[in-house]
């Protein structure tokens, strides 16, 4: 993994893109961290759009509106939810106000899962032509940060996004479809997706989704769903 360190200071919203755009991001070694380093994975994690692992008991969960789910209402606060689900976070303070600074230019989003209107779930990253770079997920309940992924595969799809980077592969995102490609072929999509025609908000924006509208669109997309 090729890794390049720069102060923060070196570091703008305009930066991050253009360093996404070529196949790097982002990353710092703890919430206060003064540096930030230049990641470029040797193998990048990608979820195919027509390959979404749904479970039967996640299309259960999906399809009885367990959850209410919001786009981008409180994007700050998934951000930090992100940081603190873990002992130690790569999200530092700095990477926290570049992420705010790129929502608030339309590039950063957030896919949040309500439950009793709290925020149990969700995920937020970053749009750039047609992709969407993933950057954290989190969840208080169980399916929630999965109901969000499920979501978001489905607004990417009918927004015409052409690549889900997860940047790096889990076990847990493994089970959700995620592969590993080298940094090539990673490269190859990205060119392709930064040249489509894509919009996050392609959806009525004025009509909630409903479970059944996103699986009918994952399994219209050939998703491998489970029912």
């Amino acid at each position: 993994m090729s890794r390049r360190s720069l102060s923060p200071d070196g570091i703008t919203p305009e930066l991050m893109l253009r360093a996404y755009s070529i196949g790097v991001f982002p990353m710092a070694e703890s919430a206060h961290d003064p540096w930030l380093h230049w990641i470029e994975p040797r193998q990048r994690g990608i979820i195919p759009l027509d390959q979404l692992h749904i479970s039967r008991s996640l299309a259960k969960v999906i399809r009885a509106d367990q959850f209410e789910v919001r786009i981008n209402t409180d994007f700050n606060t998934m951000v930090e939810a992100c940081a603190n689900a873990r002992e130690t976070t790569w999200i530092s303070h700095r990477l926290r106000s570049l992420y705010g600074a790129l929502h608030e230019q339309g590039f950063a989003h957030s896919v949040e899962t309500y439950f009793n209107n709290d925020l149990v779930g969700g995920l937020f990253g970053i749009t750039l032509g047609g992709a969407f770079f993933g950057e954290s997920m989190f969840h208080k309940m169980t399916d929630a940060s999965k109901v969000a992924l499920a979501y978001l595969v489905a607004r990417l799809i009918n927004g015409n996004f052409q690549l889900l980077d997860t940047q790096f592969i889990t076990p847990h995102l493994a089970s959700l479809g995620a592969i590993e490609i080298d940094r090539a072929a990673y490269l190859s999509h990205l060119d392709r997706a930064l040249m489509s025609d894509a919009d996050f908000y392609a959806f009525d924006e004025n009509h909630t989704q409903q479970g059944d509208e996103i699986l009918k669109i994952l399994t219209a997309a050939k998703t491998n769903i489970f029912i």
